[in-house]
């Protein structure tokens, strides 16, 4: 029997959880015979699925490792190994075909198990799945391979978009750094400038403040010239006026008088 293979601890572990997986999937549809509600029984068809989704990864990590072990193996290991891995594969896909069959009574039109989801319009479901009574060995490994080179295949596909996406994320987080590093030099150069005209306001406030007192000072000064030239003109003219105090350092006139004398006496 399968059990009883001379298999390394990783094998045997991944072939345990295999059958766990299996008689998860065995009771799973004995009791969707035993619900009659159509909801339960999609949903009990879903968990089934994600059962069969673990299973094939399962498989496909026991199909890598036979391959790593492969050449410290004896031949006659290795082929009971790909033998077990045959018989992993067959059982599957009799569940695969047997979860079709719950579908389509149901009438169900859904993703095959190994469609991935790719989008793409796949043939009709009795195209694609072939019930595993009428299949040999060897067409349910080629279909398995199949199934998983097109999921490892899918998978790449999503790692490049993937990869894709983190290198436009970088260069967009680069773009917009630079963006905020110009929108802070900017934020600076307008707080330079407005530091710059409120201190040119206040020097021009301060200019006009001293142009002003300085006009005081200049229309006082001139009236001031104006007054004692007036006080200078009158003394001139009338200079017996009394009612016209001398002005400081401004000798009074000489009388008329004296002047006459003094002008006679030079004769």
């Amino acid at each position: 029997m399968a059990y009883e293979l001379e298999m390394s601890p990783q094998l045997e572990q991944i072939d345990g959880e295999i059958r766990d997986n299996f008689r998860a999937l065995a009771n799973g549809f004995q009791k969707l015979d035993k619900i009659k509600d159509p909801n339960r029984q999609s949903k009990q068809l879903e968990e089934l699925t994600g059962k069969m989704r673990e299973c094939k990864r399962l498989i496909k990590e026991f199909d890598r490792d036979i391959k790593d072990e492969e050449n410290r193996n004896p031949p006659e290991l290795n082929k009971q190994l790909n033998e077990r891995k045959q018989s992993l594969i067959k059982e599957l896909n009799s569940y695969v075909a047997l979860r079709k069959t719950y579908m389509s009574s149901l009438g169900n039109k859904r993703i095959e198990l190994f469609d991935m989801g790719a989008g793409v319009s796949e043939p009709a479901a009795e195209e694609n799945v072939q019930m595993a009574s009428s299949m040999t060995n060897q067409e349910l490994i080629n279909a398995g391979t199949k199934t998983m080179d097109e999921t490892d295949q899918a998978i790449e596909r999503s790692k490049m978009v993937v990869e894709k996406t983190i290198e436009v994320g970088s260069q967009t987080a680069v773009t917009l750094k630079g963006q905020t590093e110009q929108m802070g030099r900017i934020v600076d150069d307008l707080d330079s400038i407005h530091f710059s005209i409120k201190k040119a306001t206040q020097l021009v406030k301060e200019i006009g403040r001293q142009v002003a007192t300085d006009k005081c000072i200049m229309f006082f000064l001139f009236l001031i010239v104006c007054g004692v030239i007036a006080i200078i003109v009158v003394k001139i003219v009338n200079p017996n006026n009394t009612s016209i105090s001398p002005i400081p350092g401004l000798a009074p006139p000489a009388p008329a008088r004296k002047l006459l004398s003094v002008q006679v006496m030079g004769v």
